[in-house]
């Protein structure tokens, strides 16, 4: 139990439905929908739109959307995946050819077809209750009278406004600039393309007037996409992945996503006496940053397109993992995780709902980078995704760009079990942070006691392209230590991340999380 003198966040429980989330309004818009009748996936698709509104700079229609979907408590996990592709015409010789080694990320290059709305409407379709105009409305509605911009949107927004181009800076900015807090953000011509996905599903979306608006204003910026990249966009289902660690297994969706990183970290971890360590320590910090400079060597390798990814069988063996911890030196940080590695590989914004039924989604829904590529639709303000910039321009690589293909990707939403009972779904935000994000949340909850809110409270560390990035909540002792073993150490501008859980008990009692780090809350009723 947190110490009650100190300023902390307690977790919410209830019995008849819960949301956590990053936004209050997104929260409260998918409590409404269960109350009104509908289902975890309604209520999860109502929060994850609006948040769209709410936090543009994080996700929006024209970015993807993965999710793990149980029914009910007896009935399989199932992955969605609602990422878009590369258009057919896209050609990585093409770009190497102009001296490109990487797809620049805020061009048209690096925009891929958004796969997010036809996801929405394949899990409407297939698990939700109510229709899509009333799944939609609270979405419309705050798209229309605004929705007041919240201190950490404001924190976000302001450091990333000078990425909007052309129409977007009009639609996201408002006289110029970033809007302050509390300042009212609208988007009515969002408000109108929502309006003709409820009057049409996915068709009015990938076709009519929304697909024209899109392909005519990616085209003027130099893209090759087409109506019939648009029309051909189709959500998929997969098997999650699974491991476990201390007894408790781990869920997480197949490639294209990274969630096998966290897999592999998770069985790097088991060689590693991590519960024996100060959690908030140098040791487990060192520990943790090498075992995720390998995992994302080996995700670096091996995740693609799932039609292209031939080798996470190997990723996840047994094998793999005790001969990649071997390579861990506990005193001192590595410099070039693919050169150590390359004798083992030698063969080659987050919402989580909820309901009475103990139907449960995890869901993560993103446009990549802040405000995706910068660039919008002229007439109905899509702000496109640069999730192209996931593929490498590496010849002969699973993950090369090539039309028609999926990019890696790195939003993965999580789901936790226990003898086969699905527990607790779960979701860290964060781009690359997130498999690394996956693995600390379940050792803080089984390595250290911790519940569910306190894992996701706890100060945070990531070694990431060569930085060691250290949150305030380290004491500066672990700083020194760290830089002592080799790390370069840094205290980045903004924390690192988010996270949203709901531990499902078995007496049907419901425990939320969420996290400070971000606007959100908890909410169940």
């Amino acid at each position: 139990m947190r110490d009650f003198h100190l300023p902390g966040r307690s977790a919410v429980y209830a019995t008849n439905g819960m949301c956590a989330t990053s936004h209050p309004l997104a929260a409260t818009a998918a409590l409404d929908i269960l109350k009104s009748g509908g289902n975890a996936v309604d209520a999860a698709i109502a929060g994850a739109v609006l948040l769209g509104i709410c936090e543009p700079q994080m996700t929006g229609l024209g970015g993807d959307m993965f999710a793990l979907i149980q029914k009910d408590p007896s009935a399989d996990v199932v992955a969605l995946n609602g990422s878009g592709r590369a258009p057919q015409a896209a050609n990585a010789t093409a770009l190497r050819a102009k001296g490109l080694s990487t797809i620049p990320l805020h061009s048209a290059e690096a925009i891929t077809v958004p796969g997010a709305v036809d996801g929405f409407c394949r899990m409407a379709e297939d698990f939700g209750n109510l229709s899509l105009g009333d799944i939609l409305a609270p979405a419309i509605h705050y798209a229309r009278t605004g929705v007041p911009v919240a201190p950490r949107v404001a924190f976000d927004w302001d450091l990333s406004a000078a990425l909007l181009q052309g129409t977007a800076r009009d639609k996201f900015l408002i006289a110029g600039a970033a809007p302050k807090v509390g300042q009212l953000f609208a988007s009515p011509c969002q408000a109108d393309a929502l309006e003709c996905i409820t009057a049409n599903g996915r068709d009015g979306f990938y076709a009519g007037a929304v697909a024209k608006d899109m392909v005519a204003s990616l085209q003027a910026v130099g893209g090759s996409h087409s109506m019939e990249d648009f029309a051909a966009t189709k959500a998929t289902y997969g098997t999650p992945l699974r491991s476990s660690y201390q007894g408790i297994e781990m869920l997480e969706h197949p490639a294209n996503g990274q969630g096998a990183t966290a897999l592999l970290m998770l069985n790097m971890m088991k060689h590693f006496d991590i519960a024996n360590m100060d959690p908030f320590g140098a040791e487990r910090a060192h520990i943790e940053a090498e075992i995720s400079k390998l995992a994302y060597d080996a995700r670096n390798r091996f995740i693609a397109d799932a039609n292209y990814t031939t080798r996470i069988a190997h990723m996840l063996a047994a094998e793999t993992a005790t001969n990649l911890a071997a390579l861990i030196d506990p005193s001192r940080s590595m410099a070039d995780p693919s050169s150590l590695s390359e004798a083992v590989h030698k063969d080659t914004i987050y919402i989580t709902v909820v309901d009475k039924n103990q139907m449960a989604v995890s869901l993560i829904y993103s446009i990549f980078h802040a405000f995706g590529s910068g660039i919008a639709s002229e007439k109905y303000g899509i702000l496109f995704q640069n999730r192209g910039a996931g593929f490498t321009l590496e010849q002969g690589h699973p993950n090369e760009l090539a039309g028609g293909k999926r990019p890696m990707h790195t939003i993965i939403p999580g789901m936790l079990a226990e003898n086969g009972r699905v527990t607790m779904p779960f979701g860290v935000m964060g781009g690359a942070y997130q498999p690394n994000g996956h693995a600390r949340l379940l050792s803080n909850m089984v390595d250290f006691g911790m519940d569910n809110q306190t894992a996701i409270d706890a100060p945070r560390c990531f070694s990431d392209r060569g930085l060691m990035k250290v949150e305030r909540g380290y004491v500066s002792q672990v700083h020194q230590t760290l830089a002592d073993m080799g790390h370069k150490v840094e205290i980045p501008a903004g924390p690192i991340g988010g996270a949203q859980a709901i531990l499902i008990g078995k007496d049907g009692v419901l425990q939320g999380a969420s996290d400070p780090r971000k606007d959100g809350c908890a909410l169940g009723y």
